[in-house]
């Protein structure tokens, strides 16, 4: 037996868990922190070495933590060899709508899972809201939220990796049943970023260019886009010619060398341009907080955690639907991390339902709307400082989009 009931030793690490947070130590170093505090309160101290072993040498933990390197790595690449601003000018420069390309360009440069990366897009909006007129908050705001409208059925998500890893529920069965609710988000995001905003007259904001300068813009666009285009391409061919590599987590693991081997040809980086993403200390914290995880999943699962919560749900005390949502909702909020309200909810709720593809892309929408909307969010913080406006108005936008976000969630999870 461990030192102290599991329940206590629950709330304990928890506790532990948000103080890390609040002192911004790395993700990475608080969720194994947090597992292996967890482990020495409520287990027994043998036990815990046997724990570990397994999950450094499970095959889906090994492929999933290279997964999330290989990710990491290739976006560090794109802005080391400026690639990405080839992505961005080239998207900017091909459609004549500063509405559309304020709202495309976030979510492009989305396609990079690097923390605070609003910050990047910021400029680009800038520019084009400019041409429109709007506020400094409505600028923050469709930088903020069309940056996170591409996650949900992004395939090379780190969230949405280790969603479909710890709950055994295969990628593409987790994107289909949120393409409604990013189809919501888009629509929503426009309305409210937009609303009231007199169109331009054509012409007006951009001169007309002739058929030979959109075709370079446009073969500058695909090539830039190739690494990224190649290796979702490999994902979905890997799952859908061999489903067991996809259930080991092996095919983003292929998927993403394809998609680095692709850029370093394309761009052609020095020694010096391809070492350097190897020196920053973020590619290893979020490759460590993938392996957290799933270390923490083991942690509360040998601790019987969850029985804590069937018991709850058994009594009729708690709604299971309510611990679908609110849990992983509250636990992105507090953790200002979607991995992290993932990773603790997942081995919570794994005693009390049988995961599928409805419950699970739940989970990752409450999580990951619960992380969305934390004042800490550091595409918040960037944002506004970078907009110079107040975050109570920037909420103002934020909130009803949330809201509305989420009701579409619940409506395909009772519907679908």
């Amino acid at each position: 037996m461990g030192l102290i009931d599991p329940s206590v030793a629950f709330v304990v690490s928890l506790c532990f868990l948000l103080v890390m947070l609040y002192k911004r130590v790395n993700l990475g170093i608080t969720l194994n922190a947090t597992a292996l505090l967890l482990a020495l309160l409520s287990l027994d101290w043998q036990d815990i070495p046997t724990i570990i072993y397994q999950a450094t040498t499970d095959v889906l933990t090994v492929a999933v933590v290279f997964a999330t390197f290989g990710i990491m790595l290739l976006s560090q690449l794109y802005k080391e060899t400026k690639v990405i601003n080839n992505l961005s000018e080239s998207v900017s420069r091909m459609i004549n709508n500063p509405r559309i390309v304020a709202s495309v360009l976030p979510a492009v440069i989305g396609l990079l899972p690097v923390a605070g990366g609003a910050l990047m897009s910021a400029p680009l909006v800038d520019s084009e809201a400019e041409k429109l007129g709007l506020k400094p908050e409505k600028k923050a705001y469709v930088n903020v939220w069309f940056r996170h409208t591409i996650f949900p059925v992004y395939p090379l998500s780190q969230v949405l990796i280790v969603t479909s890893a710890l709950t055994g529920i295969a990628i593409p069965l987790i994107m289909a049943r949120q393409v409604p609710v990013v189809v919501v988000m888009v629509i929503v995001g426009y309305l409210i970023g937009f609303w009231k905003v007199p169109h331009l007259e054509k012409g007006k904001n951009l001169n007309l260019r002739n058929s030979s300068a959109l075709d370079a813009d446009l073969k500058r666009f695909l090539i830039a886009f190739s690494p990224i285009l190649a290796t979702i391409i490999v994902v979905v061919g890997v799952d859908g010619i061999s489903p067991s590599l996809a259930g080991q987590g092996l095919d983003v693991s292929v998927a993403t060398l394809a998609g680095i081997f692709l850029l370093i040809m394309i761009a052609k980086p020095n020694i010096h341009v391809l070492a350097k993403p190897l020196k920053r200390w973020e590619v290893y914290g979020i490759t460590a907080a993938a392996f957290g995880a799933f270390l923490l999943r083991k942690v509360t699962i040998a601790a019987g955690i969850s029985e804590i919560f069937r018991t709850l749900v058994i009594s009729g005390s708690v709604d299971v639907i309510l611990m679908l949502t609110a849990v992983p909702a509250l636990l992105g909020f507090i953790t200002g991390s979607p991995s992290g309200g993932v990773a603790i909810s997942v081995p919570i709720l794994a005693g009390l339902l049988t995961f599928s593809p409805s419950t699970v892309a739940l989970l990752y929408m409450s999580a990951y709307l619960g992380y969305l909307i934390v004042p800490t969010h550091l595409c918040f913080v960037f944002t506004v400082d970078y907009f110079k406006c107040s975050m109570s108005r920037l909420y103002r936008d934020v909130i009803p989009s949330f809201i509305i976000t989420f009701v579409m969630a619940l409506l395909v999870y009772f519907l679908v």
